[in-house]
């Protein structure tokens, strides 16, 4: 997690207070549309797993939490296709 969260304060350099892992990524815009598939790429690196993006939706990405949950944690792999 602490690559995606370095990932976000280089996106947004004006950033000085820390993101809570509840906190709308999106709706803060902290992630915009010219940075999403950046962000999935750093997710896919990070994970060693390929997302498919036809089994996600907006919301797996929105908090770090549901990142953490989705992408992340051991249990959310498996979710994920691998590749």
């Amino acid at each position: 997690m602490e690559q995606v969260v370095a990932w976000l304060h280089e996106k947004n350099p004006g950033l000085d207070s820390p993101i809570g892992v509840d906190e709308d990524l999106i709706e803060a815009r902290l992630i915009d549309s010219m940075d999403f598939l950046e962000f999935i790429d750093l997710l896919e690196e990070i994970s060693g797993s390929s997302i498919d993006l036809q089994e996600v939706t907006i919301d797996d990405f929105r908090t770090l939490a549901r990142v953490q949950e989705r992408f992340l944690d051991s249990a959310g792999r498996a979710e994920v296709t691998a590749g």
